[in-house]
């Protein structure tokens, strides 16, 4: 197998993992969102140092916090994955993981409107009909519903604000996660010693719930490693296609195996946004395949100019 095969087999694998994570943490139910998500990052930092250890890299994470504004920029980067990884525990833990696979369907349409407005980037009239479909099925889903969908807005505002601030941080996927979850450590571990201070804490209750608290770590660090190989061998319109296996097991668990309710508005929203999200990837697929042909036809041209 080539390296963009292996590439698609990492991103499968990272969505599969995403995609199905809710029975994981559906399991942890009986544990604060808090102290979960603090189990989470503190888990996470330790398997990201000893990879970083194996890769002799230690002292690239030393060096990423170089400076006031690109410290800065690493902490509220963290701040924004933290809200994320907070939000979809507290979704599950609440039954609304019906709502979370709705954020990360619409995620990337959030991220093209920044990067719009933000970054100055063009878009195509696909990516516009695809965020104007989007638009109207989260204010469909508002008036019959009667409550905005809180949970899909934090979660893809937060995510794509996320990638947002990453893109002025120069530095490599695995070193920016783990500093940015090294910021927040002291945060995390304050909330730690706070519960088994007042005698709530549950690790080292049973072994079950202390096993499942341990292996929120990998399962939050791997996917991130397997995606950042994937990313560096894959193209960003394949990319951009295959995570959308994430959000559809997210659906599927909240409604086939959690049996959270699935309304008439509901079905008219996923309708649109399942509208978007097959208009934004033919977009993305048409963008690469005229990028790469222009970078075919460049190449040609400086081939005959030699």
């Amino acid at each position: 197998m080539d390296e963009r095969g292996r590439g698609i087999l990492a991103m499968i694998g990272t969505c599969l993992v995403w995609g199905l994570s809710p029975l994981y943490y559906k399991l942890l139910a009986h544990v604060p969102p808090p102290e979960v998500l603090s189990h989470r990052t503190f888990w996470s930092v330790l398997l990201f140092g000893v990879y970083l250890a194996m890769q002799g890299r230690l002292g690239e994470l030393r060096r990423a916090y170089a400076g006031p504004r690109q410290t800065g920029l690493i902490a509220l980067a963290a701040v924004m994955i933290s809200l994320n990884w907070f939000v979809f525990i507290l979704s599950i833990q609440l039954g609304h993981a019906t709502e979370a696979s709705m954020g990360y369907y619409i995620f990337p349409l959030i991220a093209v409107l920044i990067g719009r407005f933000w970054f100055g980037e063009r878009l195509s009239g696909g990516q516009w009909l695809a965020v104007v479909l989007a638009a109207l099925a989260v204010a469909l889903l508002t008036w019959g519903l009667g409550v905005a969908p809180w949970v899909a807005l934090i979660l893809s505002c937060s995510f794509a604000l996320y990638g947002a601030v990453k893109k002025f941080l120069p530095l490599g996927p695995v070193i920016s996660v783990t500093a940015e979850i090294v910021i927040m450590m002291p945060l995390f571990l304050s909330v730690l010693a706070w519960f088994h201070l007042r005698g709530q804490g549950a690790f080292g209750g049973d072994l079950t719930t202390s096993l499942l608290l341990i292996g929120s770590g990998p399962l939050t660090a791997i996917p991130l490693i397997l995606f950042s190989y994937a990313a560096r061998r894959v193209p960003l319109s394949t990319v951009g296609v295959l995570q959308y296996i994430n959000p559809t097991l997210q659906f599927m668990c909240a409604v086939v195996i959690f049996g959270e309710p699935f309304t008439r508005w509901h079905g008219i929203a996923f309708a649109l946004i399942w509208g978007a999200v097959a208009v934004f990837s033919l977009s993305l697929i048409r963008q690469d395949r005229a990028a790469r042909r222009a970078a075919m036809a460049v190449s040609g041209l400086s081939t005959q100019v030699r």
